[in-house]
């Protein structure tokens, strides 16, 4: 049976890496894509850019079945809300919600859907936070400095892995004070310290030190393209059509829970 899937920020960089992806798979059917860029150009086999304020139509006259999103946080809540309200499951991509936008995401997605949330959708991505939190529980007392790196167009910092790397050593450690980068004096206490750069073209490093007496280790997770993130996705929009409603992330996806 072949599921039919809809992209919203299907113009962008990650929106025809996830279409390609899409298209190359026999059981899924790239039915719709989204965009306020290029209104009414072609996206191929007889697929034209709709404009996000029609996402509801769309949806319902494509028989559109899981929506991935990939797109900015007040337009991805819209889009959650408008798609749960139609009966579409969801993959949601989308970095830099505050809670408030959460909050609405969730209560829009109860009882309606089903949707996959999460912030990295890299395989590697969901076991580097699997082995940061190992080793964060073996390492009592280390200091701890989380550091990423993306490219010069990223609109938030630090990224969403970044601070689902911090959730995660919080919880390890059982501490939460954090710091966003350092500058003038003062000895560092015990916070996570968190350090963002953005320049070139980077798709997306991400480093977890751990320092102690007389030696440090070092996790790292590095992105050579963004396929690693769209393969992710697909895979998280076939898993998703076939769970009961409620709200996953990744990890459940991979088994990881």
């Amino acid at each position: 049976m072949t599921l039919k899937i809809a992209v919203a920020g299907a113009r962008g960089r990650m929106g025809q890496l996830i279409i390609d992806e899409v298209r190359r798979s026999e059981d899924l059917k790239f039915v719709a894509g989204f965009d306020l860029q290029g209104l009414g150009g072609p996206l191929g086999e007889g697929v034209a850019v709709q404009d996000p304020s029609d996402l509801a139509r769309v949806l319902q006259n494509t028989g559109a079945e899981v929506l991935i999103d990939f797109t900015a946080p007040a337009a991805t809540v819209e889009n959650v809300r408008t798609a749960a309200e139609t009966g579409v499951d969801l993959v949601v991509g989308t970095t830099g919600f505050t809670e408030g936008q959460r909050r609405e995401m969730a209560e829009a997605i109860e009882g309606r859907v089903a949707a996959v949330i999460s912030p990295n959708y890299s395989i590697g991505v969901n076991l580097f936070w699997r082995l940061i939190d190992e080793a964060a529980r073996s390492l009592t007392g280390y200091d701890i400095e989380v550091i990423e790196a993306h490219h010069r167009n990223k609109m938030d910092a630090p990224s969403g892995t970044a601070t689902e790397a911090v959730k995660v050593l919080a919880e390890a450690i059982g501490r939460g004070e954090v710091v966003h980068g350092r500058e003038g004096q003062g000895l560092r206490g015990g916070e996570i310290g968190v350090h963002a750069v953005r320049a070139g073209d980077i798709v997306g490093d991400h480093t977890v030190l751990f320092a102690g007496p007389g030696e440090r280790l070092e996790i790292k997770h590095q992105a050579h393209s963004r396929q690693a993130f769209a393969t992710g996705a697909v895979r998280a929009a076939r898993w998703v059509a076939s769970v009961p409603k409620g709200i996953y992330t990744m990890a459940d996806v991979l088994g990881q829970k």
